[in-house]
């Protein structure tokens, strides 16, 4: 790894990246976004065509303006293709194709982004395969010299396997290929995310910027997140513009958080020493929460706030749920 890439990695392992490298929110700490971004440091210097696999909402757009920031394209302009309501005859003049009445498109671009590649009907899937380079290092006439980076959140396997999609384009858009994991599986990453939302959108919106409470991280830590970061920004933006924390969480309450219900074949001393487990549980949740909101996810120094060893800390974070990046 060079330099460049070890300083970056070194700020990545604070949870922060600055705007100026192509960040526009905090990336997190999980294993998951510390080898994702060791990938990009290290490719976003070079020439190679990259695909970002990920479900809506994991971020794609923000990780290719971030590889192009970090390249040495970061001077020219990005255009951003949506290929959802692309057309034959506006990708052909965007290509700068013969025939066309301009040309001043994707060819005045040093990095063009395919966003949602898979949703190009087959037309443009054509008109695309044969404006891409096919290995050759001379710049051909009417071959795209722009670095190319594409996204989809489908399966383009199975794309290809039904014919929706063109063999030939995804081997040419596929030098390499990043997954992007959704917002379920890097929930570590949540305190420093909703930090980041806190800020920034009170921030745009004028209003004081209020801290996350214990009860509201540790809904996030039991919701499942189908929009994923996407989706944990409206929620953080609506609770700087509502200014109430609990109307604007209460819908991700998919059920009840309290002691357990009573049922027909429970004793009353037997639910009595189930309820008070329960509370018991919910109250050390509640300290350890709040110890790493203080720390900012330092697990290291909440431990010593909470007066139990750090290992200790590991195996009650994975008793109440929460993925423990050092331990993977």
């Amino acid at each position: 790894m060079g330099f460049e890439a070890q300083e970056l990695m070194a700020q990545l392992r604070t949870g922060v990246v600055s705007a100026s490298q192509g960040c526009e929110f905090v990336c997190g700490r999980s294993p998951a976004i510390l080898t994702l971004e060791s990938v990009i440091a290290e490719i976003a210097p070079t020439n190679i065509p990259v695909l970002l696999v990920g479900e809506s909402g994991t971020g794609k757009e923000i990780f290719a303006r971030r590889i192009h920031v970090l390249s040495s394209r970061s001077n020219e302009p990005l255009i951003k293709v949506a290929c959802a309501s692309m057309k034959a005859e506006t990708l052909s003049a965007e290509l700068g194709l013969p025939g066309n009445s301009y040309s001043n498109g994707m060819h005045n671009a040093e990095t063009v982004f395919f966003d949602e590649i898979s949703e190009l009907d087959p037309a443009c899937q054509k008109i695309l395969l044969y404006a891409l380079p096919d290995g050759d290092l001379k710049p051909q006439p009417g071959v795209l010299t722009a670095r190319v980076i594409s996204s989809t959140s489908q399966n383009l396997d199975e794309e290809m396997r039904t014919g929706r999609f063109r063999n030939e384009l995804y081997y040419r858009v596929n030098g390499v290929c990043l997954r992007l994991p959704p917002l379920r599986e890097r929930k570590e990453d949540i305190p420093l995310l909703g930090e980041f939302f806190l800020a920034k959108h009170a921030t745009q919106l004028g209003r004081p910027c209020p801290p996350l409470s214990p009860r509201s991280l540790r809904i996030f830590f039991d919701h499942t997140w189908p929009g994923n970061i996407r989706e944990l920004e409206n929620v953080i933006k609506n609770i700087v513009a509502l200014g109430d924390e609990q109307v604007a969480v209460s819908h991700l309450m998919a059920t009840p958080t309290g002691p357990p219900k009573l049922t027909s074949q429970d004793t009353p001393s037997s639910s009595l020493k189930i309820a008070a487990r329960a509370a018991s549980r919910e109250a050390e949740r509640d300290l350890i929460l709040k110890a790493l909101a203080r720390t900012r996810w330092n697990r290291k120094r909440a431990a010593q706030e909470l007066q139990i060893s750090y290992k200790a800390l590991l195996y009650k974070l994975k008793q109440i749920g929460l993925q423990d990046s050092e331990s993977n």
